[in-house]
């Protein structure tokens, strides 16, 4: 079994799904009481979020390299960063290290192309919904068409992340605020829905959406324990 190598604290509630999902997934693959060998480095998302917020991208990537290589250096076998949008930096992390860095992005195309699905509206931060970055990756390398919200509604979808699910707070008004939101957009045309964002799949599951939900923390977790059991 191949070391996993978390970077997380983008928030800490996301990276708290990522340890569970890694280790059950192991559990239910090898039974008995095995789990996942991991090592997990956190930032302190508040430095981050200011970051983001002022666009010093190049420092923020800086910080998150320099955290892998901690992270490589403790024995981590590859590395998984647990969050959309800071892949933003993923070519400076990836530049930084030796081992795979698994992309969040990869397996949520793969598994949307699986599905036969080419149209998908896309939720996340505002970071990750108005720059090309993820979009176009997907777009690229899946042959993707991504629909984002209006801007009204993408303010919405960003504020319940950083407001509320960053914060551990789970309301009932923001799940109907997201179910109208991904209505809109399949009307649209939207075929599935991505949600785009690592804390999205703490207020959102496939039973609450009208669309086939593509949840990039649980995939990119199964992603990481294909890699780490060789499967």
């Amino acid at each position: 079994m191949k070391t996993i190598g978390l970077i997380g604290g983008m928030s800490w509630e996301s990276s708290a799904e990522y340890y569970r999902h890694i280790n059950e997934l192991v559990k239910l693959r090898r039974g008995g009481h095995n789990n996942a060998k991991s090592l997990m480095a956190t930032v302190n998302f508040e430095e981050i979020k200011t970051m983001q917020y002022a666009g010093r991208w190049d420092e923020a990537g800086e910080q998150l390299a320099q955290v892998a290589r901690q992270v490589q250096a403790g024995g981590a076998d590859f590395i998984v960063l647990c969050t959309n949008t800071m892949h933003k930096v993923a070519a400076t992390i990836e530049a930084a290290i030796s081992i795979p860095f698994l992309h969040i992005s990869d397996p949520t195309g793969e598994a949307i192309r699986a599905a036969g699905i080419r149209s998908v509206a896309l939720l996340a931060t505002n970071f990750t919904m108005e720059q090309i970055f993820y979009r176009q990756r997907l777009e690229d390398k899946f042959g993707l068409s991504v629909l984002v919200p209006a801007a009204a509604d993408r303010k919405v979808v960003h504020d319940i992340i950083y407001d509320e699910l960053c914060q551990g707070i789970i309301r009932d008004e923001s799940r109907a605020a997201y179910q109208r939101i991904i209505r809109s957009l399949q009307d649209e045309g939207a075929e599935g829905v991505i949600l785009g964002c690592t804390e999205i799949t703490l207020l959102i599951g496939a039973n609450d959406s009208p669309l086939p939900v593509f949840d990039t923390t649980r995939l990119h977790c199964e992603a990481a324990v294909d890699f780490a059991l060789g499967t």
